[in-house]
C-alpha cells in the first residue's frame, strides 16, 4: 500500500503538471484534450490486453515493469531535446495510460494471493484510503512544486515515485508464475491438462492462449449479473467524467473570486469521506464477518450519484461540503465492494474480469469527457451532471432489483431444500451476500 500510495501521489501530481506543461509547450488548449485522449485510448487497449499478459507473465513481473516503464518514460520526457517535445509527450501519455491500467489490473487481481481471501476486504480498504490521501496530497502540492521548482522537478518527483513503487513490488513475496498456472493451467498444458510435446511450438501455445482468452470472456458474458455489474461500473465512470469536467465551471459560478479554493476544499472533503468509510467497513467486516458485497456496490452507486447531483444544485457552502463528504463515503464503498466482489472469481477469470472492467471504465470516462465538454457549452452544470449521474442511478436500480429478486429466489430454494432434508443442510453461511451469507462470492453474479 505504501508503494502504491507513493506512486499514486506522483500520478496525481503529474496530472496537473503534465497538463500545464502540454499547454505551455503547444500553446493550444486542444492539445491538452488530445493528450488526455491518447492516455485514455492506451488505457482502453491495456484493459483488453491485461488478461493475456497476466496469463503469460507473473503479476509481480507485470507490476514491476509497469512502474519501471513509466519511470523511463518520464526520464525520456526530461532528457528529450526541444525538437522532440511533442513526441516525448505522446510517449508519456501512452505509457502512462497503458502501464497504469495494467498495473491496477495486476494489483487488484493479486490482492487475494498477497494477503489471503480472508483479508482482501481489509487490503482493498487500506489501498483506497492510501490512494485518497495521495490524491489530496498530489493535487494540493502540484501548484507549489510547479511554481517554485518548475516542471523538471515535478517530473523527477513523479519518476522517483514509480521507482519506489517498483522497489516495493520487487520485495513482495509473491509467486513468480502466470495467473492460472497454480491451478494446473500453464502455457505448456492444453485445455484439459494434456501434455504438449516439444513439437507443439509457440504457434500451438498461442492458439491455446487465444482460446482460453475467448472462453473466459464467454464465461463472463454467461453471468448476466456480473456483466451488468461491469456495465454499471462503466456508466459510473461516465458520471464521474461529468462532475470532473463540470466542477471547474460550477466553482467559477459559485465563487468567482476564488474558484480554486472551492475545488480544493471539495476534493479534500470528498477524500475525507472516502477514508472515513473505510474505517467503518473494516470494523463492520471484523464484527460481523460479512461484507457489503454486490448489493452494497449497487446501493453505494445510487447514493454517490445522487450526492454528486445535489453538489451542483446551488446549495449553501456548508450543505455542499456535507454532500461532498457523503459522495466520498459512497465512492469509497463502491470501490471496495466492487473490487472485493471481482476478487472472489477464480484466478484466470478474475484477471480478465478486471481487464474488461478497466476497458469499460476507460471507455465510459473517455466518451463522457467528450460528450460532457460539448454539453457544458449549451447547458448548465447541474443539468449535465444530473443526466449523466441519472443514467448511473437508473442502471444501478436495475442491478439492485435483479439482486434482490435473485436473493428471493435463492432463499425460497434454500427453504424448500431445508424442509426436504429436515434441516441437515448447512450451506447458508456460504450462500453469498445477496443470500444473507458471509462470503462476497461470485454466486451473486451467476457464476
Amino acid at each position: 500500500m505504501t508503494g502504491f500510495a507513493i506512486s499514486s501521489y506522483g500520478t496525481f501530481l503529474n496530472m496537473v503538471a503534465l497538463n500545464l506543461y502540454v499547454y505551455a509547450v503547444t500553446g493550444r488548449a486542444l492539445a491538452v484534450g488530445v493528450f488526455m485522449a491518447v492516455r485514455l485510448a492506451a488505457g482502453f487497449v491495456a484493459g483488453l490486453a491485461a488478461g493475456a499478459m497476466l496469463a503469460r507473465w507473473s503479476p509481480k513481473s507485470v507490476m514491476l515493469w509497469a512502474n519501471v516503464a513509466q519511470a523511463a518514460a518520464m526520464l525520456f520526457l526530461i532528457l528529450a531535446p526541444d525538437g522532440l517535445h511533442t513526441v516525448s509527450l505522446s510517449v508519456v501519455s501512452a505509457v502512462a495510460g497503458f502501464c497504469g491500467t495494467v498495473f491496477m489490473v495486476a494489483l487488484r487481481s493479486s490482492v487475494p494471493d498477497i494477503v489471503g481471501d480472508e483479508r482482501k476486504n481489509w487490503a482493498n480498504s487500506f489501498m483506497v484510503s492510501g490512494r485518497s490521501l495521495a490524491m489530496v496530497a498530489g493535487f494540493a502540492s502540484s501548484g507549489v512544486v510547479v511554481s517554485l521548482l518548475g516542471y523538471t522537478a515535478a517530473f523527477l518527483v513523479d519518476m522517483a515515485t514509480f521507482l519506489v513503487c517498483a522497489l516495493t513490488v520487487a520485495l513482495l513475496p509473491l509467486a513468480l508464475s502466470p495467473v492460472g498456472r497454480g491451478d494446473g493451467e500453464s502455457l505448456e498444458n492444453g485445455e484439459h491438462g494434456e501434455a504438449v510435446g516439444d513439437d507443439g511450438g509457440a504457434e500451438d501455445v498461442g492458439r491455446r492462449s487465444r482460446r482460453r482468452f475467448l472462453s473466459r470472456f464467454v464465461a463472463l458474458g454467461a453471468a448476466p449479473a456480473l456483466a451488468l455489474m461491469v456495465l454499471l461500473r462503466g456508466v459510473d465512470a461516465l458520471g464521474s467524467s461529468s462532475h470532473n469536467a463540470a466542477l471547474p465551471v460550477y466553482s467559477t459560478e459559485f465563487d468567482a473570486d476564488n474558484p480554486a479554493v472551492f475545488v480544493s476544499v471539495f476534493w479534500c472533503v470528498w477524500a475525507l469521506g472516502n477514508i472515513l468509510v473505510q474505517q467503518v467497513l473494516q470494523r463492520y467486516t471484523r464484527r460481523t464477518e460479512r461484507t457489503v458485497g454486490a448489493l452494497g456496490f449497487g446501493l453505494g452507486t445510487i447514493a454517490m450519484s445522487g450526492a454528486f447531483i445535489l453538489a451542483f444544485a446551488g446549495l449553501p457552502w456548508a450543505a455542499t461540503i456535507a454532500i461532498a463528504l457523503v459522495a466520498g463515503a459512497a465512492d469509497g464503498l463502491t470501490e471496495v465492494s466492487y473490487t472485493s466482489h471481482l476478487q472472489t472469481l477464480p484466478g484466470p477469470v478474475r484477471t480478465h474480469a478486471f481487464g474488461t472492467s478497466a476497458t469499460v471504465e476507460n471507455l465510459g470516462f473517455g466518451v463522457g469527457m467528450i460528450v460532457v465538454a460539448a454539453a457544458l457549452d449549451s447547458f448548465t452544470a447541474l443539468s449535465v451532471v444530473g443526466v449523466a449521474h441519472g443514467v448511473a442511478i437508473a442502471v444501478a436500480l436495475v442491478f439492485v432489483v435483479r439482486l434482490l429478486r435473485q436473493r428471493g429466489v435463492a432463499e425460497a430454494e434454500s427453504e424448500s431444500t431445508s424442509a426436504e432434508n429436515s434441516g441437515d443442510r448447512k450451506g447458508a453461511d456460504d450462500a453469498g451476500p445477496a443470500c444473507g451469507g458471509r462470503r462476497d462470492g461470485a454466486e451473486v453474479s451467476g457464476s
